[in-house]
């Protein structure tokens, strides 16, 4: 049940915001292993003003909360799978790619009518 949050300068077309959050699902999909149909994502549009980087008016910060228990491993391919699916379908330079992920313990999500995640089962393995 991955969270996300891209947050991007203003100005981008449509299908390049699309293709970044197809781009970050499919890589979700492939080194995370989750259900294809686990799709919880939020794209930021900032006004130039208000979103400034070293990077340029192309950086995407995409911001991942997911359940821990990953290997590090799927992490690299998590990473490597992003940025390349990015350049890609988007063209997004891979170098104004920064990903963070975020892993708050099960018992910090409240899921399925409100039950802590220790509580039930998740339905797919987390330690790939």
């Amino acid at each position: 049940m991955p969270i996300v949050h891209v947050h991007v300068r203003a100005g981008r077309a449509a299908r390049e915001k699309q293709a970044i959050l197809d781009g970050v699902h499919a890589a979700l999909v492939e080194a995370f292993r989750i259900p294809d149909h686990d799709r919880n994502q939020i794209l930021h549009e900032h006004a130039p003003e208000h979103f400034e980087s070293a990077k340029g008016p192309g950086f995407t910060l995409v911001e991942l909360t997911v359940f821990p228990g990953r290997t590090p491993d799927a992490k690299r391919r998590l990473y490597a799978a992003i940025v390349g699916n990015l350049e890609r379908s988007a063209g997004v330079a891979p170098a104004d790619i920064l990903v963070v992920l975020h892993e708050p313990p099960l018992e910090c999500w409240g899921i399925r009518g409100g039950k802590a995640a220790t509580d039930v089962g998740i339905g797919f393995k987390l330690d790939v």
